[in-house]
């Protein structure tokens, strides 16, 4: 029938505020543009030159075993993919491991600067946290290697589970929907949260798995992670801060946004990664989503210049909100 919606193959559940039966969406929101205006971007002539490979300033990490007490670290291993340790737990965000962010690995984005940690130097992962099934936070190729080598709990929101058990049938997975809370362990909870973006991984599929934030809620206190999130706003950021109050730290993207006029409603610029600290209450971020494969228009060097002016514009000292580079560690205080 010229009329029949398109069979989800991630998700298949009841209407909601934000699932329709078939794709998922932003209630209130920008959908995310059509094929004639990526079009647009795509040949648009701006699209500035990255270096094929670029060092780190920080040598490749190797990670304690545990960090105990009221210790709280962040070590970047590039883009949106981080190790996190705190209360005992070891929890990896977004982790991606591969040479490109692609379906391919003779096309696509390519890493440019190599992954702050090696693989084989990872302590323990106890948590891995995929907000969403861009190939950029989603690589499945990754998530083999690490259900292989330490056997993790996933979480995930909807859908996404039906992808990363095609790579490893035996992992154990939390879906998770806005609003839902899971136990990771005795004080310790993941609750997902709204974001402002979209999902694919391919051209058939277009949110038809859904996105998310996450809040960690530890005994060493609250991080809000997001992998990816348009402004909105503020909406979001508002609406965290009201239910879960102050956050310890924040795992914020503040790259991947030129050009505004095709990226506004996804992905946000530094100024508004500034904004959204302030109104979800964060006493510190770990910044992500640059320096570590070109997604979109902007220089290399572009978001971190523009975070500085922004952090100046809205008298944040720059100790609060770190741009982390590969192999970079953050020990966060305590306040």
């Amino acid at each position: 029938m010229a009329n029949a919606k398109p069979k989800n193959p991630y998700y298949q559940g009841p209407v909601t505020d934000h699932f329709d039966g078939t794709r998922f969406f932003n209630p209130g929101g920008i959908a995310p543009l059509g094929f004639r205006a990526m079009l647009r971007w795509q040949f648009n002539g701006e699209r500035q030159t990255w270096q094929k490979q670029v060092p780190s300033p920080f040598p490749q990490a190797k990670p304690e075993e545990r960090v105990e007490g009221d210790g709280l670290r962040v070590t970047m291993v590039g883009h949106a993919s981080m190790l996190v340790q705190v209360a005992g737990l070891n929890i990896l965000t977004d982790p991606v491991w591969s040479d490109r962010a692609s379906p391919f690995g003779f096309a696509g984005p390519k890493r440019v600067t190599p992954p702050g940690i090696r693989f084989e130097d990872l302590p323990k992962i106890d948590l891995v946290l995929v907000s969403h099934n861009h190939y950029d936070h989603l690589d499945v190729a990754t998530l083999k290697r690490l259900q292989a080598a330490h056997r993790p709990h996933f979480v995930t929101p909807l859908g996404n589970d039906t992808i990363i058990r095609r790579a490893a049938p035996d992992a154990r997975i939390s879906v998770m929907d806005w609003g839902g809370r899971i136990a990771i362990s005795d004080g310790m909870n993941v609750d997902a949260e709204p974001a402002h973006h979209w999902s694919a991984r391919g051209t058939g599929d277009r949110s038809m798995a859904l996105w998310a934030s996450f809040v960690i809620s530890t005994p060493s206190g609250k991080i809000y992670h997001v992998g990816d999130t348009g402004f909105h706003d503020g909406i979001n950021y508002r609406a965290v801060a009201k239910k879960h109050g102050a956050f310890r730290l924040a795992i914020l993207p503040f790259g991947a946004y030129e050009p505004r006029w095709f990226m506004k409603g996804q992905h946000q610029n530094p100024d508004e990664a500034v904004r959204g600290m302030q109104l979800c209450n964060a006493a510190h971020v770990a910044g992500h989503h640059f320096a570590t494969f070109q997604l979109t228009d902007e220089a290399m060097d572009a978001p971190v210049r523009a975070l500085e002016a922004a952090l100046r514009e809205h008298g944040v000292t720059p100790e609060r909100f770190r741009p982390l580079r590969a192999g970079e560690v953050f020990d966060v205080p305590l306040s």
